[in-house]
């Protein structure tokens, strides 16, 4: 409802039962808001309250979606009030649009020529600015090619200039296309059938397979990069590794198999190191240890890995030293605390003590963390190895705290390494981030269609990961590497196009 406060009818009774129906209208409505916010409430409870209680991340986030939009169509059947004037009155909740987008300026103008209240001259004083953001919806183009044929009449010959080089041998795609196509599927995780749809829908029909096509005619161009970018990565001192499993479609069988994914991060932010972020992907079909040795081959340096017994495989040569993650060990307790265990409360709440000393030192120097770490974390983590060996003769040793425990005993020298290195973090969260990506996509894709697939699948991934970690927006970043490769860019000069170093053509 819409009032006009400059007419208000002068009857009182009218004006009764006016507030009358605004009192009853507001009191409907923060009933509604109020029945919003405790669903609100239960569904926080299903992210942080008990394991048993806990929904799905995805299924959280599209519940609150829904009440989100709920609560805006409540809010906005506010009486007295009209969106209107709701955005004009409140110039704080406007959001600020960045500089580089598209503006089309509307200017609305007074009906009247003269002064409706005197019939005076009207004069500028001023303007009313205010933005509104509006979708351009994408769309497809043809860009035609002429080239013009001249000839000789002297010696009877013809001269043309000569066909573009194409990312696609003998297609339809430019550059531009396959890099939404790869953006899409590896990003945004729409599977190809997807897309087909809303090509459709723009009045092109293009198969399933030929979007398979171009996808794996890009990665035969982007292939050189992503070696280029994993000899980067391993040339560093300090790595994250871990793996995920995705299925892969096994046409032998009739059914789906277990691949890997291996992913390898670099992230020196914590401690101000001087590399960029990275993350490079490799796909195996089995879990063998030797996967890992294989494409570590070259690394040096410290390795912050979970619990999987493979990577102690890399420590024979010497040269890699590994760290744990105490993230990993917290997850043991945490189950137990739930149950109701105080050993496993009093074992969280130790880890947290770190974690809080941690908080107070990222993004500080290495050695400054170490100073910080001897002074401060050492004490506690001397501490509690000399509890978790007096706990461990005080329970059960089969029942599972004794694991839990153990786990973490097994893992004690490697858990300790963040004391003596200050580029060493606590967990290993880094590599879990750069993985959670895999995640979205296994649940759209469905799995893999083979091995290839997978490699493919790693190929961009890490590419549009790294370009992610260095604030590189990907689908810009790929049309313009897929560009420079078809017009013959240099195979001496691929660093230049890694995701930090990388700059557009075409500003």
């Amino acid at each position: 409802m819409h009032l006009d406060l400059t007419n208000l009818p002068s009857d009182t009774t009218i004006l009764h039962q006016l507030v009358r129906d605004l009192a009853g209208g507001m009191e409907q409505r923060d009933g509604e808001i109020e029945k919003l916010r405790l669903i609100i409430r239960q569904l926080q409870r299903g992210q942080f309250g008990r394991r048993s209680e806990r929904l799905d991340p995805d299924q959280l986030q599209f519940g609150l979606e829904e009440l989100d939009a709920d609560i805006a169509r409540a809010e906005a059947k506010q009486p007295g009030r009209s969106v209107s004037e709701a955005g004009d009155n409140e110039p704080s909740r406007r959001p600020i649009f960045p500089e580089h987008l598209l503006r089309e300026e509307v200017t609305l103008e007074v009906e009247a020529s003269a002064c409706p209240s005197c019939g005076g001259a009207l004069h500028s004083i001023g303007v009313t600015m205010s933005e509104m953001l509006d979708w351009v919806p994408a769309s497809l183009r043809v860009i035609r090619i002429r080239r013009p044929k001249y000839g000789c009449r002297a010696c009877g010959t013809i001269h043309q200039a000569a066909a573009p080089e194409r990312l696609i041998a003998k297609g339809m795609a430019t550059p531009g296309l396959v890099a939404q196509v790869l953006v899409s599927k590896y990003c945004d995780h729409a599977p190809l059938y997807r897309q087909a749809q809303i090509f459709a829908r723009h009045g092109i029909e293009l198969d399933r397979s030929t979007l398979a096509n171009w996808v794996g005619g890009a990665c035969w161009w982007l292939e050189a990069l992503h070696a280029r970018l994993a000899a980067n990565v391993f040339a560093s001192g300090k790595l994250f590794a871990d793996d995920t499993p995705i299925p892969v479609l096994d046409p032998g069988r009739g059914r789906t198999k277990t691949g890997r994914l291996w992913v390898y991060t670099r992230d020196d932010r914590p401690w101000a190191g001087p590399d960029p972020p990275a993350a490079v992907y490799f796909y195996s079909p089995d879990r063998k240890a030797e996967r890992p040795a294989s494409h570590l081959g070259t690394f040096s340096g410290v390795l912050q890995v979970d619990g999987y017994a493979g990577f102690e495989r890399l420590t024979a040569r010497g040269a890699v030293m590994l760290a744990a993650c105490w993230a990993h060990v917290r997850r043991k307790f945490y189950e137990l605390q739930e149950a109701g265990s105080p050993i496993a409360a009093e074992a969280l709440r130790r880890i947290a003590a770190l974690y809080a000393i941690e908080k107070g030192i990222s993004g500080q120097p290495a050695q400054r963390r170490r100073i910080v770490r001897a002074r401060e974390a050492r004490p506690l983590v001397a501490a509690m190895k000399l509890w978790f060996d007096q706990e461990l003769g005080r329970i059960p040793p089969s029942g599972t705290l004794a694991e839990a425990i153990r786990y973490a005993l097994a893992r004690w020298p490697a858990l300790c390494r963040f004391l003596d290195d200050g580029r060493i973090e606590l967990d290993n969260n880094s590599v879990e981030r750069a993985i959670r990506p895999v995640a979205l996509g296994r649940k759209n894709h469905l799995f893999a269609g083979s091995d290839s697939g997978g490699h493919r699948w790693a190929l961009v991934c890490s590419l549009i990961t790294s370009a992610k970690l260095n604030g590189v927006e990907p689908y810009a970043y790929l049309k313009d590497v897929l560009e420079r490769m078809v017009e013959g860019h240099p195979a001496g000069r691929l660093d230049e196009l890694l995701p930090w170093k990388w700059r557009p053509a075409h500003p």
